[in-house]
């Protein structure tokens, strides 16, 4: 992702962390006629990190901010006890943040929206959440369920092995396809205003549909149903299944005018798979 020098007045779009979502924002923004700039955490050509000398002068020049970069393990956000003030500073006409669905902790299989308590159970990601709602005047937080799409599905998962299909009855997770992800953050450029946003599907689902509906697509035959007991999972797979709930992202829809390319995972992963093949 290089590093352009445009004129000033021009579009331009920092992007703070390049993972797996922002990298394909970054690439509509850049079709857009966006300008990029690209910080990630490893040194590497034409991108910054968190302490080059570039890195002020970027912030103040960008009319687009964008951050990925997720809370460190002690719980505090890196990119704000580096850059705080100068991203709180900055005259960027739109500030977005990803966030996680993860803040509203269990629901009991309720819906949420945006209006919900925060009491998940990682209070460093609900801080950080906090932190930016609180920084700019144009932030934007949309609060993202699990992340599939090409190279990173269930499909993927079940090429490089068994997948475990968990018998929890009644228990649901919400997701959305990447592609749902950039095109409501490129609405968002547009179209309402700084607040929070849910992003989902249209179709909370068992984690076990998506694996058998997946292992159909790929005409192999699923692993049989287990307990949560009788599943080796690693403890933050077990955490997964603690919490339970519905996201509605009715604010998106509303709000932004998006209409989902993808409403369901079925939908979802059929595109997937023609990528795959």
């Amino acid at each position: 992702m290089a590093v352009v020098a445009v004129p000033s007045g021009a579009m331009q779009l920092l992007v703070l962390g390049l993972g797996y979502t922002a990298a394909r924002f970054a690439a509509w923004a850049r079709g857009a006629g966006f300008a990029i700039t690209a910080v990630r955490s490893r040194p590497g050509p034409d991108l910054l990190t968190l302490d080059s000398p570039e890195l002020p002068a970027a912030i103040a020049a960008a009319s687009h901010i964008l951050c990925s970069v997720p809370p460190a393990a002690d719980g505090s956000d890196p990119v704000l006890a580096a850059h705080g003030a100068a991203l709180a500073a900055a005259p960027a006409q739109w500030v977005g943040y990803l966030s996680s669905t993860g803040v509203y902790g269990d629901s009991g299989g309720a819906w949420v929206d945006e209006s919900a308590p925060l009491l998940g159970r990682r209070s460093g990601r609900i801080a950080a959440d906090l932190a930016w709602q609180a920084l700019h005047r144009q932030a934007r937080i949309f609060r993202l369920p699990g992340i599939y799409g090409p190279g990173r599905s269930a499909l993927d998962r079940l090429r490089t092995g068994a997948v475990a299909r968990i018998d929890l009855p009644g228990h649901v997770f919400s997701r959305i396809h990447v592609d749902d992800i950039v095109a409501a953050l490129a609405a968002s450029t547009t179209r309402g205003g700084p607040g929070v946003y849910n992003l989902a599907d249209q179709e909370p689902a068992p984690g076990e549909a998506v694996t058998a509906f997946a292992a159909r697509l790929l005409g192999i035959a699923p692993e049989p149903l287990k307990t949560l007991s009788e599943a080796s999972l690693s403890p933050m797979g077990r955490a997964f299944y603690s919490e339970c709930r519905r996201v509605a992202a009715t604010k998106m829809t509303r709000d932004l005018g998006l209409r989902l390319r993808y409403p369901d995972y079925r939908s979802g992963l059929a595109a997937c798979l023609k990528e795959l093949s």
